[in-house]
């Protein structure tokens, strides 16, 4: 996933980087807290204060969202390929994404106490570099042509991007009016979007440049033979990582030179908190077991779309050409995002929320019903309905928790690791049931996601209140 932060157009061959000055013009409307540069603090909004103008800042940090996109989505990319080179399962190719989304689980909690002690600018800072770490281990893994060191790099780059999603979400989240938070984080996740989209793309370019060997083909050759093979094709992993390598490093300097507002954490107010606790706010844990669901599913289907298309019953395509179809799946998410930042300010988020989790269930439901066209056509169009669900089910799980925002974040990206657990789940149901039918574990995760929105977002404020007609 040509080089990172540049993209190629796939109509008119074209490269071209979205820069800051691009992504401030979209977040143009942005929101009306006042927020003080580095050395200040979030202040109480006055009647008669200027309304400050967060843009750049917010085209800033959205270059982020972009960036842990693009990696996150060549995952995609990487499972069949690796399944073609080390002759895995579909289980033991789903520890590919095992590797990468445990991350969360492991370090969402010691990042958002990194945040709380340094604050979100250095945080963004350290997770690049981490990042770049990561990204620089697929050299020695691909030489040694080591299925453990794949996942070893894969588990280094998806904690530095975790450090990133903890510092980021919370940030965009804050860094405005609470009642646009919803639109503003699903505007900035159009870039994410925007990364995944390209991904697969620059992925089967680079990466699966090269038609695999089939494993029949694979099996017959000699020791020598097999093993030269190997050498050769993991060896395409090599450039395109040290080049994104270099470009985090990069974004990481950028970040770090950059006056960014001060959004105060659970450290700087933790005067202020009392007694309250984020095991206070339901909508908060019912939000984490949302994110679960939904990074779960979005993941799984992903994960097994170039396979899924190579079923004689599906499509039969190549590798290559069926990484070039999951462009639309997560092409579709982008628009969705794009489209859905003025819906949540019109419409009530939650209700929207509901609305796309039961038709993203009803078409998953209709891929395994049908074959052919209509069984590809309508597991792709799933991605546009994900598109408003993380960052939704994100700021509802937010509501109201104030200074203790830092490390409500913490736990939400925590059940990211739902992208390592139910991927390999699928595929264990994958070698027993066949692919075909195993997306039924997507479709669970959507009936819970149409609970949390109806039901489990309510906040405190709400929750405890007669008036339920008061809902945002």
């Amino acid at each position: 996933m040509v080089a990172p932060g540049f993209h190629r157009d796939v109509f008119n061959n074209a490269l071209w980087a979205p820069t800051p000055h691009m992504l401030e013009f979209t977040v143009k409307e942005m929101s009306t807290r006042p927020i003080a540069t580095s050395s200040g603090s979030v202040q109480s909004t006055s009647a008669t204060s200027a309304t400050p103008n967060y843009s750049r800042p917010l085209a800033i940090v959205t270059t982020l969202f972009f960036m842990w996109g693009f990696l996150t989505c060549l995952n995609d990319i990487l499972v069949p390929h690796l399944k073609s080179i080390f002759d895995l399962s579909y289980a033991r190719a789903m520890l590919i994404q095992f590797a990468f989304f445990s991350a969360y689980f492991l370090f969402s909690v010691p990042w958002s106490k990194i945040v709380n002690t340094i604050g979100y600018k250095t945080t963004m800072v350290a997770g690049l570099l981490t990042m770049a770490l990561g990204a620089f281990l697929f050299v020695p893994a691909a030489s040694a042509v080591s299925y453990p060191l794949f996942l070893t790099a894969l588990l280094v780059l998806a904690t530095g991007i975790t450090g990133l999603q903890v510092s980021a979400n919370p940030y965009v989240d804050l860094l405005g009016k609470p009642e646009t938070a919803s639109s503003r984080l699903d505007l900035t996740q159009a870039f994410n979007s925007l990364g995944t989209t390209i991904a697969p793309k620059i992925g089967a370019l680079l990466i699966l440049s090269a038609a695999p060997l089939a494993i029949e083909q694979l099996r017959q050759l000699t020791p020598q033979a097999s093993h030269a093979y190997r050498v050769q094709q993991a060896a395409s992993v090599k450039l395109p990582y040290v080049v994104i390598g270099v470009a985090l490093l990069l974004l990481a300097v950028l970040i770090g030179v950059s006056r960014l507002p001060k959004v105060e954490t659970a450290t700087s107010r933790s005067g202020e908190s009392g007694d309250d606790s984020i095991w206070k706010h339901p909508n908060l844990l019912f939000g984490a077991i949302g994110i679960f669901a939904y990074v779960g599913a979005e993941v799984s289907i992903g994960s097994f779309l170039v396979n899924y298309f190579s079923l004689p019953e599906i499509a039969d395509l190549t590798a290559k050409t069926a990484a070039g179809f999951v462009s639309f799946y997560w092409g579709g998410a982008m628009i969705g995002r794009f489209l859905g930042a003025p819906l949540l300010q019109r419409f009530r988020p939650r209700y929207l929320l509901a609305l796309c989790a039961i038709v993203a269930g009803a078409l998953v439901t209709a891929s395994m019903l049908w074959n052919g066209h209509i069984a590809m056509w309508s597991i792709l169009t799933v991605g546009f309905f994900n598109s408003i669900m993380f960052p939704t089910i994100f700021s509802l799980g937010e509501a109201e928790l104030g200074p203790l925002s830092g490390s409500g974040s913490g736990i939400l990206n925590m059940a990211i690791v739902g992208g390592a657990i139910l991927p390999v789940i699928q595929g264990v149901i994958a070698d027993h049931v066949g692919l075909h039918h195993a997306f039924v574990l997507p479709v669970i995760c959507y009936l819970y996601i149409v609970f949390y929105a109806l039901s489990g977002s309510k906040p405190n404020s709400l929750r405890f209140s007669n008036d339920s007609e008061a809902l945002p």
